[in-house]
């Protein structure tokens, strides 16, 4: 039986995750690799908010929230009010976190070199496939193709092909 989009695109994660979770511990860090988005969108030192940190690191803010959350409870990351709105919250590193910060940005050198060598043994750049299905999914949601093939099936009706369409 052939795997799903869902259950291969899971176990690329579980491959992909569980190597450079490895390489952290390997490096003698305590570091899960869900903070990266968080630590590179506050390494330049200035506090942000979870919604600007989302942006910043091209993640949803329910995933910031949870990673924030996480990080205050292992030291790297502190939250204070902002000084222009007491209401806001802003995010910032600890001394802790910026500490880590020159072992993680070798760690994150060595995961570039290691995707450039994966790059080379597929036949198309998995960072080009996953930026062109994103965009595709931001025309296009995914909720929306399933809608789409939903009703082709209950008409009968074929899907066309990309490019197709009627206008």
């Amino acid at each position: 039986m052939k795997a799903t989009l869902g259950t291969q695109l899971r176990h690329l994660i579980e491959l992909l995750d569980g190597a450079v979770g490895a390489a952290y511990e390997e490096a003698g860090l305590h570091y899960r690799p869900r903070y990266t988005p968080v630590m590179r969108a506050l390494i330049g030192g200035e506090p942000a908010t979870v919604g600007g940190i989302a942006e910043t690191a091209g993640i949803t803010q329910p995933a910031a929230t949870q990673t924030v959350a996480l990080m205050i409870k292992d030291g790297l990351v502190a939250v204070e009010p902002s000084p222009h709105d007491a209401r806001q919250k802003l995010i910032r590193l600890t001394q802790q976190g910026r500490e880590l910060v020159p072992a993680l940005q070798t760690c994150w050198r060595a995961t570039a070199l290691a995707a450039e060598s994966l790059d080379a043994d597929l036949p198309f750049p998995l960072g080009e496939v996953l930026a062109d299905a994103i965009d595709a999914l931001r025309a296009k949601s995914f909720g929306e193709r399933i809608r789409e093939a939903r009703t082709h099936l209950q008409t009968g009706s074929a899907i066309s092909p990309p490019g197709t369409e009627a206008v």
